[in-house]
C-alpha cells in the first residue's frame, strides 16, 4: 500500500430507499492498494453502501459525494462507473439468460478498451487470455458458453465474478458478501483470485458479515458500520475482535 493517493471518497453520505434513510453521515477513505473491510450488524446498510457505490437505480443519495481518484461519481450510470475501473462484485450475482459467459466477457472487456483508446481484442486472443485465467480458477471451459450465472452452482458464480474481475482489471474492486453461503475450497479460490490481484494501484473494499474471509484476504484496515454510518475503524485485530465479541460492545460505546 503506498498510501499516496485517496482512491475511493466517501464524504459525508447520505442516502435512502424509499423514504428510509439507510446511510446516515457516512465518511470513508481508501487509499491506492489498499484493502479495506467493512463489517457490522444485519441491517447496518453494507449491501445498500455497494449498491450506491455501483449506481443501481432506486437509491437515492440526498447529500455528500462519492470521489474515485478525485472526480465525483454520483451523476455517472453503472456502464461509466465499470469503464473508470470500478468492479461491484455481488452475494447474488445477476443472472442473463441468452447472453453466453463468453459474449458478455467479450463486450465487457471490449468496451473498456476502446474507453481507453485501446484497439479491441481480437478473437484468437481474447480466446488465448480467458482460458489461460478460466484455468488458474480451475474453472470448466464449457461453463463460458452457458448463459451468464443460470444455472450456475454457488461457487460457479464466484469463479465467474473472479474470471471477471480478473480480465477487466479494474482499479477499484468492492466485494459485497462474495463470501456467503461459500464451502471453504470455494472461498479460497475466491480469496486466491483477489489477493493474484493485489497490487500498489489496486484498492479492494470488502464488505463482509464474517471474520472468515478476512483469513484469507488480509485487510489493511477494518470499519464497522452500524446504522449506516462507521463507527470504529482499526486494523485486522478489530475483525478478530468482533468475531470474539460481537458488536454490542462498539455498538454500546456510540448509542
Amino acid at each position: 500500500m503506498n498510501g499516496l493517493n485517496h482512491m475511493l471518497e466517501i464524504k459525508n453520505l447520505y442516502a435512502r430507499i424509499a423514504e428510509i434513510e439507510v446511510i446516515n453521515d457516512l465518511n470513508l477513505t481508501i487509499k491506492e492498494g489498499e484493502i479495506a473491510a467493512i463489517m457490522g450488524p444485519n441491517g447496518s446498510g453494507k449491501s445498500t453502501l455497494s449498491y450506491i457505490l455501483a449506481g443501481r437505480e432506486n437509491y437515492e443519495v440526498k447529500s455528500g459525494n462519492i470521489l474515485y481518484n478525485g472526480q465525483s461519481i454520483l451523476e455517472m450510470d453503472v456502464a461509466e462507473r465499470a469503464i473508470l475501473g470500478i468492479f461491484l462484485a455481488f452475494q447474488y450475482p445477476v443472472e442473463i439468460p441468452g447472453v453466453a459467459m463468453m459474449e458478455f466477457l467479450k463486450t465487457a472487456m471490449n468496451a473498456q478498451r476502446k474507453a481507453r483508446g485501446e484497439l479491441e481484442l481480437k478473437i484468437p486472443e481474447f480466446l488465448k487470455h480467458v482460458k489461460a485465467v478460466a484455468a488458474k480458477l480451475e474453472m470448466d471451459i464449457s461453463m463460458l458458453k452457458r448463459p451468464l450465472n443460470v444455472g450456475f452452482s454457488g461457487g460457479e458464480k464466484k469463479r465467474a465474478e473472479i474470471l471477471q474481475m480478473t480480465l477487466l482489471e479494474p482499479k477499484l474492486c468492492v466485494l459485497d458478501e462474495t463470501d456467503s453461503g461459500l464451502d471453504v475450497d470455494a472461498l479460497k479460490i475466491v480469496a486466491d483470485g483477489v489477493n493474484a490481484l493485489r497490487a500498489a494501484d489496486r484498492s479492494f473494499l470488502v464488505i463482509t458479515h464474517y471474520q472468515r474471509l478476512l483469513d484469507y484476504i488480509v485487510p489493511d484496515t477494518v470499519h464497522v458500520l452500524y446504522k449506516g454510518r462507521i463507527v470504529k475503524s482499526g486494523d485486522k485485530s478489530l475483525a478478530l475482535y468482533l468475531e470474539q465479541n460481537g458488536y454490542t460492545d462498539i455498538i454500546g460505546e456510540v448509542t
